[in-house]
């Protein structure tokens, strides 16, 4: 009636769907940890946290140069 074939696939199945689930239920769970994580601790009301726009700048320039030196790379100018 039943296949070896037919047992080993549902089996193989069902396996799939129960670490499919654990895996999901485990991702859930790590988020939760983040977002608690995250509302424990604004980073407005930490008091070394300082302006952003600033960092964002330096950051924004040095993107800027690591550009040129690959454009120059690629072009073939020799630094």
């Amino acid at each position: 009636m039943f296949e070896p074939t037919l047992i080993i696939a549902g089996a193989a199945l069902v396996g799939l769907t129960i670490v499919a689930a654990a895996l999901l239920r485990a991702w859930q769970g790590w988020l939760a940890l983040k977002r608690e994580e995250l509302d424990r601790h604004p980073a407005a009301d930490r008091p070394d946290s300082g302006s952003t726009i600033g960092a964002a700048r330096i950051e924004l320039a040095d993107l800027k140069e690591r550009i040129k030196k690959l454009e120059a790379i690629a072009s073939g100018v020799d630094l």
